[in-house]
C-alpha cells in the first residue's frame, strides 16, 4: 500500500504545475493580481507537450512563499504570440475578473504586422469560427461556428506590410490570426494561417494593451507592453 500511495502522489504532482525558477518581465503586481510581458516562444501554461518551463511555472515560483496564492491565467496567448498576460493570484479573484470580462469591462488590444493593407483601413470583422474537423489544431471560418468579432484599424504602412491594431470583442482561439487571414491580410510569419517570413521566427502578433477594473478596488487599470524588436524592425520603427 505505501508504494501505491507514493505512486499516486507522484502522478498527482506531475499533473499539477510545479514552481520553477525562470525569467519574468513584470508589468504590474499586487497581492491579488499580476501582469507579465510574455516573450515569443514561451508557453503560457503546462500542456501534455510542454510540462515545464512555462510562464505559469515561473509565476508559481515567484509567489511560492505567499499563503493561499493560487495563480490562474486570465488572458491566454499562443506560444509564439508576445505581450501581456493577466494572472489572478486567488480563485475568487479569478472569478471576479472572468465576470468583468464577460460583462465587457475588460478590453484587449493587439498589434499585428500583416501582409498588404486591409481595405477599408478600419472596421469590424464578424466571421463565425470553429475547429477544423480535418485538423483540430486549426480554426476555420464556418457559417455554423461560434460568433466572433474583431475590431481593427491600420496604424501604419511600411512597404508591403501594415501594422494593424485589433481589439477583441469576443475571444476565441486564434481569432485574430484567422480573421486577418480571411480579410486577405495574413499575419507575417504565421505558418498556420499565412506564410513563413525569412526575418521572423513566429507570427508577428503582440498583445499590446489591456484595460480592466481592479478586481478588488475597482480602480480602472491600463497596461501596455512595448512592441518587441522583431516587429519593430519589420514595421520600420527602428
Amino acid at each position: 500500500m505505501p508504494e501505491v500511495t507514493e505512486e499516486i502522489q507522484t502522478i498527482e504532482s506531475r499533473r499539477r504545475p510545479q514552481p520553477e525558477e525562470g525569467p519574468l518581465s513584470i508589468i504590474y503586481e499586487d497581492e491579488w493580481m499580476l501582469v507579465a510581458n510574455k516573450p515569443p516562444g514561451v508557453v503560457v501554461h503546462p500542456t501534455y507537450k510542454n510540462t515545464s518551463g512555462t510562464l505559469l511555472n515561473a509565476v508559481l515560483w515567484r509567489v511560492r512563499g505567499r499563503a493561499g496564492a493560487q495563480p490562474g491565467i486570465l488572458t491566454r496567448l499562443d506560444k509564439d504570440t508576445s505581450g501581456l498576460v493577466v494572472i489572478a493570484l486567488a480563485p475568487e479573484v479569478h472569478s471576479k475578473m472572468q465576470k468583468d470580462a464577460v460583462a465587457g469591462r475588460t478590453s484587449k488590444q493587439y498589434l499585428a504586422l500583416v501582409s498588404g493593407s486591409p481595405d477599408p483601413p478600419h472596421g469590424q470583422i464578424a466571421l463565425a469560427l470553429s475547429r477544423d474537423p480535418g485538423d483540430r489544431r486549426r480554426v476555420i471560418v464556418t457559417s455554423d461556428g461560434a460568433r466572433c468579432e474583431t475590431r481593427y484599424e491600420v496604424v501604419s504602412t511600411h512597404g508591403a506590410h501594415s501594422m494593424v491594431r485589433c481589439e477583441l470583442i469576443t475571444g476565441r482561439t486564434h481569432q485574430i490570426r484567422v480573421h486577418l487571414a480571411a480579410l486577405g491580410c495574413p499575419i507575417l510569419g504565421d505558418q498556420v494561417y499565412g506564410v513563413p517570413h525569412a526575418q521572423l521566427a513566429r507570427q508577428a502578433l503582440h498583445a499590446w494593451r489591456v484595460t480592466l477594473p481592479h478586481p478588488i478596488t475597482r480602480e480602472p487599470l491600463e497596461f501596455e507592453a512595448p512592441l518587441p524588436d522583431d516587429m519593430r524592425v519589420l514595421a520600420g520603427l527602428s
